[in-house]
């Protein structure tokens, strides 16, 4: 983009983030997908309910008065992107206002890396993980880690339990410390399981975003196989979604 001047651009307005990326693309997989979140009573949280109920995603928790969150995603010519975020009402989700029947009846109750960055966020994945079956989360930015400082990190994914962990292999050196079963996501090399390492296929990259929360569902709901499926899907389509699938 050039100062002063007006660029043209390609712009949608779609519901997004990490944790919803990962149920829409686990309900297009073919399991049953929701996302625990607070959200805003504007424009943008009536956006992304309605959204996320044409991925067949329930959405669980309040709504209340204020902004939902936003994230200003671009692209550059190699489909490699970079992210602005406003997290508004989201960053504010208390334990109190989980309900533990929400995720008592899930197999997995798959976590953001995100939600560990705040402290109210932090205490209600802990608070809904003591009541889940099992446990995944996602480290989601090595940067955000050093911010926060490492060692509350990981104090922050301990208290979690969880039993898998994705991340990066920045994300993973960015918590030494911290140890249980990793998938590490190699991006265009694919990614390293417990079962082994995978290749990424060769496929025409047009947006990477999202690429990385597909891996996630695709392991979640069906091993490793599915999980470099959906990744180098998710990176043939301009956005971190699938396309829609109406109930």
């Amino acid at each position: 983009m050039s100062p002063d001047a007006d660029t043209p651009a390609s712009i949608r307005f779609t519901a997004g983030g990490q944790a919803a990326n990962v149920a829409a693309w686990a309900s297009a997989l073919g399991a049953d997908a929701r996302l625990i979140c607070k959200r805003g009573d504007d424009a943008g949280g009536e956006l992304a309910r309605a959204e996320l109920a044409r991925h067949r995603v329930d959405v669980y928790g309040p709504a209340v008065e204020g902004s939902g969150g936003v994230v200003v995603s671009t692209r550059d010519v190699h489909g490699q992107r970079t992210m602005a975020s406003d997290r508004g009402v989201a960053a504010q989700l208390e334990p109190s206002e989980i309900d533990p029947a929400w995720v008592e009846g899930c197999d997995v109750l798959h976590v953001s890396g995100y939600c560990l960055l705040r402290e109210r966020m932090a205490d209600a994945a802990a608070y809904a993980a003591r009541h889940a079956p099992r446990v995944t989360v996602d480290l989601a930015s090595a940067h955000d880690i050093e911010l926060l400082g490492a060692e509350l990190f990981t104090a922050r994914l301990a208290a979690l339990g969880a039993d898998l962990a994705f991340a990066t292999e920045a994300e993973r050196a960015a918590v030494p410390e911290f140890d249980t079963v990793w998938v590490i996501k190699l991006g265009a090399r694919g990614a390293r399981f417990p079962e082994g390492t995978f290749d990424a296929p060769p496929v025409e990259v047009v947006d990477t975003t999202g690429a990385g929360d597909a891996l996630a569902a695709g392991y979640l709901v069906g091993g490793p196989e599915l999980a470099i499926e959906a990744a180098a899907r998710c990176v043939t389509l301009v956005g971190a979604m699938p396309p829609a699938t109406p109930r």
